[in-house]
C-alpha cells in the first residue's frame, strides 16, 4: 500500500466517522500502526485533522438545520430539538469534551451548530477531544506491539 494510499484512506474514515454517518476509524488507525510502515505522529496528525474536519461538517450542518425545523420532511421534532438545545444550554461548551465518544458525540457537533457555538472555540474543544482520543489509541496500540 502506497503511503498517499494509507493516509488517505485513515484521513476519509476519520472524517467519515466524525460526521453522522457510520463509519470506523479506529480500526484503520490501529491497523496502520501495527504494520509499522508509517510514523505514528503522522497518522495521529491525519487521523485527528480529518475527524475534527468530519465534526465541522456536523457543526455547519447544525448551523443551517434550523430553517427546516419546522418542515413536515423534516426527521426530527420540534421537541427533540428544544431538549437537546435545553441540554447544551445546561452543560455548555464543556460538553463537547465529550465529542469523541461514540452515539453522542456526533450528535453533540450538531447541537453546537444548531446553538452557535463560536467556531474557534468549537475547533480548539472538539479538536482536544479528538486528537486526544487518537494519541491514547495509539500509546495502547503501541505499547502492545
Amino acid at each position: 500500500m502506497t503511503a498517499l494510499a494509507a493516509y488517505g484512506g485513515l484521513f476519509l474514515a476519520a472524517l467519515i466517522a466524525a460526521t453522522i454517518l457510520p463509519a470506523q476509524s479506529e480500526a484503520v488507525l490501529a491497523g496502520l500502526l501495527v504494520s509499522g510502515n508509517h510514523a505514528p505522529a503522522l497518522l495521529v496528525l491525519v487521523a485527528g485533522t480529518g475527524n475534527v474536519l468530519g465534526s465541522l461538517v456536523n457543526w455547519l450542518l447544525g448551523r443551517g438545520i434550523e430553517r427546516f425545523r419546522e418542515a413536515r420532511w423534516f426527521p426530527v421534532g420540534a421537541a427533540s430539538l428544544e431538549r437537546a438545545g435545553t441540554w447544551y444550554r445546561r452543560y455548555g461548551w464543556w460538553s463537547l469534551l465529550l465529542s469523541w465518544l461514540p452515539f453522542i458525540g456526533d450528535p453533540l457537533t450538531v447541537a453546537a451548530g444548531i446553538m452557535r457555538e463560536p467556531l474557534w472555540r468549537f475547533l480548539l474543544v472538539v479538536s482536544i477531544a479528538k486528537f486526544g482520543r487518537y494519541i491514547a489509541l495509539a500509546a495502547i496500540v503501541l505499547h502492545w506491539l
